[in-house]
């Protein structure tokens, strides 16, 4: 019953996360009979009006059990080249299952440069929400055929997190192998499982750094996947994928996995590509009247809030602000070059043009393009 209280909204959108050890039960090669039932359960919740987009790990896998590797390989370039090779066997068994059921599927393939760029998030998005609205099961995974380490999202709960914010989703269900997120008690986790977390803080995170299954199994990626949805006003979910029924059962509100309320309201679109979409190019020290004035007043950023600029960056890149003690609380797209900014730091508005013989903006970062970040609670 708690749970039909605190899932205040109808959820009529959803996206699904799978991962690698899901789909292949621990062995070196996918479980059809796993893939069957993760399908038939998207399928069913399909039919009931849901818009679901699937995130599905598995085509590294895939392709090592095609070419009999039965070790991960290290290099980038052997990982690419399985990928290769196993994305097109893991979306020819996912499109074999998802026809049986009366669904078209669509392979999206992305990288995290693509959401960087406001021109291709945007497409991104477009393709998204017009295969959904063609009643085609998009499947998404990140393109680990020509990502490179300065581009990877690094983990398909992240992606998951990323694309949910994408298609401003409702839920994001990311199933694993366990029943939730669990209690610790001294250095132990426990078998009890929390069933709601109403905010993550760095005590959460501390679990999930902790001993055992959950600390080696991913748990921490998932927290900060389930992070980035909650704060853009997405509901998240962390189940076990093989229990019978359990996307149904989380759609029906039932007491299933740890669920994480949402910690405001959804971020404008582009407020939401800004903090999640990009990459920061550098961090601005800021001094605490102008934490107080970004924080509590609503007020843009200028220089003369500037203490110590870090990174090189230029005119439109995304910088993060940080406190004296290196705490980051905002992130925006700045006016000015950091070489630019080494020279009007401290300074006042009008002496910026004296000072680089021009001046573009007033606004080191106006509050347009300025989000604030999530604090935790310690």
């Amino acid at each position: 019953m708690e749970r039909q209280r605190l899932i205040k909204k109808e959820i009529k959108s959803i996206v699904v996360k799978v991962g690698t050890a899901l789909l292949t039960g621990g062995t070196s090669c996918i479980n059809r009979r796993q893939v069957a039932a993760i399908v038939s359960q998207i399928a069913k919740v399909c039919k009931r009006g849901f818009k679901v987009v699937l995130v599905s790990s598995g085509a590294i896998s895939s392709g090592m059990s095609k070419l009999k590797i039965n070790r991960r390989p290290h290099e980038l370039p052997e990982l690419q080249s399985c990928a290769a090779i196993g994305q097109g066997q893991l979306m020819r068994i996912y499109d074999e299952y998802f026809s049986k059921s009366g669904f078209l599927t669509a392979q999206v393939l992305l990288t995290a440069d693509d959401l960087s760029q406001r021109g291709r998030y945007l497409n991104a998005r477009n393709t998204l929400l017009t295969l959904l609205g063609r009643k085609a099961v998009p499947i998404v995974n990140e393109n680990d055929t020509v990502s490179v380490e300065e581009i990877k999202f690094g983990d398909n709960d992240k992606l998951a997190a990323m694309v949910a914010n994408l298609i401003e989703a409702d839920m994001l269900i990311l199933l694993s192998d366990v029943e939730g997120f669990y209690k610790k008690e001294g250095k132990n986790i426990t078998g009890d499982r929390i069933e709601v977390i109403k905010k993550i803080t760095s005590f959460h995170r501390e679990i999930a750094c902790g001993p055992g299954r959950l600390g080696t199994g991913g748990m921490l990626t998932k927290l900060d996947a389930a992070r980035v949805a909650t704060n853009s006003g997405i509901y998240a979910v962390i189940a076990n994928g093989r229990r019978k029924n359990v996307l149904l059962d989380i759609l029906d509100k039932k007491n299933i996995g740890t669920l994480f309320l949402p910690t405001g309201s959804k971020l404008a679109a582009r407020k939401k590509w800004i903090a999640f979409g990009i990459k920061s190019k550098g961090t601005i020290i800021v001094d605490e009247g102008a934490k107080e004035a970004l924080i509590h007043k609503g007020k843009s950023f200028l220089a003369a809030g500037i203490k110590k600029i870090n990174g090189n960056f230029v005119y439109g890149d995304s910088v993060i602000l940080a406190d004296e003690k290196g705490n980051g609380f905002a992130k925006g797209l700045v006016n000015y070059s950091s070489e630019e900014l080494e020279k009007i730091k401290r300074k006042k508005t009008r002496e910026i043009e004296k000072i680089l013989g021009f001046k573009y903006y007033d606004e080191i970062i106006h509050r347009n393009n300025l989000v604030l970040l999530d604090r935790e609670d310690e």
